[in-house]
């Protein structure tokens, strides 16, 4: 497990100028903060209240009992400090895109984001970074330089050109398995797997490989799914002959983009969207689709904020 390294030196003005805009239209979508604690077993002393039945001997307040003359008993506000693990794919299926970014500078902006809401109230945030390499672990860590800190190994990942990388089932095996305190994992990448699998989505075989360890990771944690497309995933131009290339396996396949192909194509990529949406939600996470067609916040927004989310994002409905 590497260190965190130190806070990145940036430009103040440029650090000011995305503080304000994240918080500018994050914190205004997500209400809904540390609206109070609740009584309950923890460390931090609360108050004192009469002795009643079933009362624990232990947590009997002496000093209070002796001036009162009544047995009085010490309550404890519950730790509910959270725990945020960001599963951020930079493998080079994601080093794609078409309209306003990239596959990847997508996910990284979302993730900065994230980082942003969860650390506010000094809850611990985390990663585990996909990448070209393997698989980069950041252990969970509060404070602001903590998420200064994760940003910098984020943005700092180098650009994955060509190859498999890491894969995502390997990642959520490694969080469920032992399986992690209760918390929000958010992951945030393509769902896709080498050599272009979906898994049912291309063969209609199986279920993808990633599938069993997020429904693992789903009976203990709050898992959100944020899928990151490009349209030209979903629908190929007519531009005659396309050379194209797998940048996970390197296979190159030249096809010309005759209407047939097209409507195929489109098709196919419907099918394996819908199988890779369904396999989230069978495996009890939420699915958010994130596009660089359009903008990500609102949709991100929405999913973190419903009712059923009860990671740090909702802290208040703890309460």
């Amino acid at each position: 497990m590497r260190p965190l390294p130190p806070p990145p030196h940036a430009p103040e003005a440029q650090v000011r100028r995305l503080s304000l805009e994240v918080s500018r239209r994050l914190d205004g979508l997500l209400q809904g903060d540390h609206a109070r604690r609740a009584l309950g077993t923890g460390s931090e002393r609360a108050e004192t209240r009469a002795h009643a039945p079933g009362d624990d001997a232990r947590r009997i307040d002496w000093a209070v009992t002796a001036r009162t003359g009544t047995t009085h008993v010490r309550t404890t506000t519950a730790d509910r400090d959270l725990e945020t693990t960001l599963v951020v794919d930079l493998t080079a299926s994601m080093a794609f895109g078409t309209r306003r970014s990239e596959k990847r500078d997508l996910a990284l902006a979302a993730a900065s984001a994230l980082v942003h809401v969860c650390s506010t109230h000094g809850d611990r945030v985390g990663a585990l970074v996909l990448t070209g390499d393997g698989v980069r672990r950041v252990p969970p860590r509060a404070g602001r330089h903590a998420a200064l800190a994760l940003r910098h190994v984020l943005e700092t990942t180098p650009r994955a050109e060509s190859g498999p990388g890491a894969a995502l089932a390997d990642a959520l095996t490694a969080l469920a398995r032992p399986p992690r305190r209760r918390g929000l994992v958010v992951v945030l990448g393509d769902l896709a797997e080498a050599g272009g699998a979906g898994g049912a989505s291309d063969g209609g075989a199986g279920a993808p490989g990633w599938a069993r360890p997020l429904q693992l990771l789903a009976q203990r944690c709050d898992v959100v799914v944020c899928q990151v497309q490009d349209p030209r995933e979903g629908d190929l131009p007519a531009v005659g002959t396309l050379h194209v290339v797998d940048p996970e396996t390197g296979r190159q396949l030249e096809v010309r983009t005759s209407r047939a192909l097209r409507e195929r194509y489109s098709a196919a990529a419907r099918a394996r969207s819908e199988a890779q949406r369904s396999a989230v939600h069978r495996a009890g996470a939420a699915h958010v689709l994130l596009r660089t067609d359009r903008d990500w916040l609102p949709d991100l927004a929405r999913s973190l904020s419903a009712p059923r989310r009860t990671g740090a994002l909702r802290r208040g409905a703890l309460a």
